[in-house]
């Protein structure tokens, strides 16, 4: 009887396991390192993906480090399966169908138009008059009901993205942000238009030399249904320069960001 319990125990808490290494992935923590961020001992985080008992202070820790959820996740946790104040309608079969309210508790079906692939633009931190090109996928994940991107064929592909989209009810622009250890990397663009375009600015931290410093420079996402065109490092001796140096300068000329200096 006692293997039995401990087996519905860990099969209930699958959810609420399955959120922890998604999120983990989503940070690239290690078992140890969210340990060591959620002030616990490794054993602990073990009896925890193992679906063993613990400290709702080891929950609310953990949540604290991946940036989920603590009232959902002890929910299901506990056995509870999705969040108890979520009304049935907005529940689908295959997930959750309502972004949580810090993201701006968007529905699926008011963001599907976002889903898909995008050709994205940016300057080169260290060379203005280079041009990052990389492809960007956005998905809707039905575990944590939000957007989804990530980054990919880039260049520097270890130092590939993968976040999640905010949407506020009240602004013409979203946010595109992922946290890693603590280092957060945001994106604000605007909302989707009718081409499948979206213009913004990009804030992140760049090494010089063995300095970290702050940087921001346009970007850019634009729809495709192929990538035929150019990725990676575009040189001005690219024949793929002269257009999209011609969409990332219209970022800043058309209003959509502004540069201070």
């Amino acid at each position: 009887m006692a293997a039995m319990k401990a087996s519905v125990s860990r099969s209930a808490r699958d959810g609420a396991i399955n959120q922890i290494k998604t999120a983990m992935i989503e940070k690239k923590l290690t078992q140890a390192e969210l340990a060591d961020a959620s002030d616990c001992h490794e054993k602990t985080i073990q009896n925890l993906l193992g679906g063993r008992s613990v400290r709702d202070q080891t929950l609310f820790d953990v949540c604290m480090v991946l940036g989920l959820d603590f009232d959902q996740l002890k929910h299901a946790w506990n056995g509870g399966g999705n969040s108890p104040n979520t009304p049935p309608e907005l529940l689908g079969e295959g997930g959750g169908v309502v972004a949580p309210l810090y993201m701006g508790a968007y529905t699926r079906a008011a963001v599907d138009h976002y889903i898909g692939s995008y050709l994205t633009l940016r300057s080169a931190f260290s060379r203005p008059d280079l041009i990052i090109a990389y492809r960007t996928d956005i998905v809707w994940d039905p575990d944590w009901p939000s957007l989804l991107f990530q980054e990919t064929d880039r260049p520097d592909a270890p130092y590939s993205h993968r976040g999640r989209l905010y949407i506020p009810s009240s602004s013409m622009f979203i946010h595109l942000v992922s946290l890693t250890k603590g280092a957060m990397r945001m994106i604000v663009v605007s909302q989707v238009d009718r081409f499948g375009e979206m213009r913004g600015i990009i804030t992140t931290i760049h090494k010089q030399g063995a300095l970290l410093v702050p940087v921001a420079t346009p970007i850019v996402y634009a729809k495709r249904e192929n990538f035929d065109s150019d990725l990676g490092n575009i040189t001005p001796e690219s024949p793929f320069y002269e257009e999209y140096r011609k969409m990332l300068d219209e970022t800043i000329s058309e209003g959509y960001a502004r540069l201070m200096t």
